[in-house]
């Protein structure tokens, strides 16, 4: 498990980066040919506007010189636990103005109920105790909270019609999903397209991707399978990401018709439910 970190101490972090390169007499462009990371990464760590990886803490210390003190001092905790390979792309997350999701099994995480979520915490290998599978749960609700405000980010979610039709938690919790889902569409805070089978093969058939714009910084993309996941910043990997996303969505249901089957769906499993 990880826990995520906060803005302040991504600054200080920032700061003290900026001030060892600069001691070391080394430009940002010089660090990023020998640590082997990206100048604008670097550049986005010293502003505090992104959150360095164990790998690039160890990178540093070796280039200049620090015995350890950037793996030590990674940014400090403020409590909300997520999946490791999740980390980063928590913080991404909560920045971004325009986000697309795509949910090939499952519901996307911050359109997710406390029931939907609970019951897909609650499975998993190796099993969780109640307290961690709780942690992580008010995590998830946590990130759901970004769609409290009406227009920023704007969220489309790509899901494919497995999704619909998989019972997580039985009728009643995927009853309670699916029209929640519905509401959100219906009163224009995201935009919902729905893959169906019909659709066969399509772009976005063999994994989970989230992309990510922001007002000020490059986008990225996250990409994760079973127990890993990346987010990427090498524009030609985001582009890839982006067309295939298209590209799927042009498989896709319309937003209306899109509506109309996930509540469809959700009055069957009402009826189940009774």
């Amino acid at each position: 498990m990880a826990i995520e970190d906060n803005p302040v101490s991504r600054i200080k972090y920032g700061e003290e980066l900026r001030a060892r390169r600069e001691a070391a007499g080394l430009t940002q462009e010089e660090l990023s040919e020998r640590a082997v990371m990206s100048r604008t990464h670097i550049a986005h760590i010293e502003a505090g506007r992104r959150r360095p990886t164990l790998d690039d803490a160890r990178r540093l210390d070796k280039v200049l010189g620090t015995d350890g003190f950037f793996e030590r001092f990674l940014p400090t905790l403020d409590g909300r636990s997520v999946a490791e390979h999740f980390a980063e792309a928590l913080e991404f997350e909560g920045q971004a103005s325009v986000i697309r999701v795509y949910g090939p099994k499952l519901v996307p995480g911050i359109l997710q109920t406390e029931a939907y979520a609970r019951e897909v915490l609650s499975s998993g290998h190796p099993p969780r105790s109640d307290e961690e599978r709780d942690k992580l749960l008010s995590t998830r609700l946590e990130r759901a909270r970004i769609l409290d405000k009406f227009s920023s980010p704007v969220v489309w979610a790509l899901i494919d019609e497995d999704v619909l039709r998989r019972p997580i938690g039985g009728p009643s919790v995927m009853c309670e999903q699916l029209r929640h889902i519905a509401a959100l569409g219906e009163c224009r805070r995201i935009r919902v397209h729905v893959l169906p089978f019909a659709a066969g093969a399509h772009a976005l058939l063999e994994g989970v991707v989230s992309l990510m714009w922001f007002e000020e910084l490059p986008p990225v993309a996250y990409v994760e399978a079973l127990n890993t996941g990346r987010v990427w910043e090498l524009p030609s990997v985001v582009r890839d990401c982006q067309v295939a996303y298209d590209h799927a969505l042009g498989d896709a249901l319309s937003h209306r018709k899109s509506l109309a089957l996930i509540k469809s769906v959700a009055e069957d499993y009402g009826h189940g439910a009774q």
